[in-house]
């Protein structure tokens, strides 16, 4: 993979992190027509540096909300920061449980599956038109609400299937607030993304040859500056309701995705 492919990805991964049409789907559409020929584990490597670069993006972006639940988490009585620290551990639960029992099989699923990423791709256009009908309202995400979010979340995992494009219409479809909800979702892959990169280092994963690190490096600064940009246009976005034409989208490269498998 030279620098200007992985310049390309990064940016596909920045904008598709935050606008739901599943950021690992097209990453996979991309490498396959860049014609990637990176064994499974080296893709997914590539592909969790990309997602590292969106959730520094994400603290940037909402910095004042992490640094008031930080500081609130120091308060001795319990607390509206408290109980949304919670949620998100409580929503960590589902991904990290499939992350640390079915890690290889989904490396797996990481290696040009062009048509399980179309097929997933159609599943994330039901979702977000199914969500884009919901009524708005102003509840906040509860408890049960988080692990439902977190499930939903841990299914995302797969190629295909929006990460945010399913946890945001899960939650919306759970009767919660459309702004909320936005920000729950972005919020909560941030400690499991960290949390990814921590135990690839320290198993020895992340072994950066002269070869590719200044490829992973360009790719890393391009998925950034990216997702700082598609994740305020994302809130806006969630703001007006308009889903359904991220759902017409998903449909169109699905069925592309499925015929291209299909060709090849």
């Amino acid at each position: 993979m030279d620098i200007i492919d992985s310049i390309i990805l990064g940016i596909i991964q920045g904008l598709t992190e935050f606008l739901p049409v599943s950021s690992s789907g097209h990453l996979e559409l991309g490498k396959a027509i860049l014609g990637d020929n990176s064994i499974p584990e080296e893709s997914l490597l590539f592909t969790v540096v990309l997602h590292f670069a969106t959730a520094l993006s994400t603290i940037v972006i909402f910095r004042k909300d992490i640094f008031e639940i930080i500081k609130g988490l120091f308060k001795p009585a319990v607390n509206d920061e408290h109980r949304f620290a919670i949620k998100i551990i409580i929503s960590m639960l589902p991904a990290v449980i499939v992350g640390v029992f079915f890690e290889e099989q989904l490396e797996q699923l990481f290696g040009g599956n062009i048509m399980l990423v179309g097929c997933m791709l159609l599943v994330t256009a039901a979702l977000l038109f199914l969500a884009d009908k919901a009524k708005n309202t102003q509840k906040k995400v509860g408890f049960k609400d988080a692990l439902i979010i977190g499930v939903s979340q841990a299914i995302a995992m797969l190629p295909g299937i929006s990460r945010s494009g399913a946890t945001i219409s899960t939650s919306v479809l759970l009767g919660n607030d459309k702004t909320k909800a936005a920000r729950f979702s972005f919020l909560m892959v941030v400690p499991l993304i960290f949390g990814k990169i921590a135990k690839d280092v320290l198993s020895g994963d992340l072994n950066f040859n002269s070869q590719n690190s200044v490829a992973i490096i360009a790719g890393f600064i391009a998925a950034f500056i990216s997702g700082l940009i598609a994740c305020t246009w994302m809130i806006a976005l969630v703001k007006k309701s308009k889903l359904s034409y991220f759902a017409l989208y998903c449909v169109i490269v699905g069925i592309i995705a499925i015929i291209f498998s299909i060709l090849n």
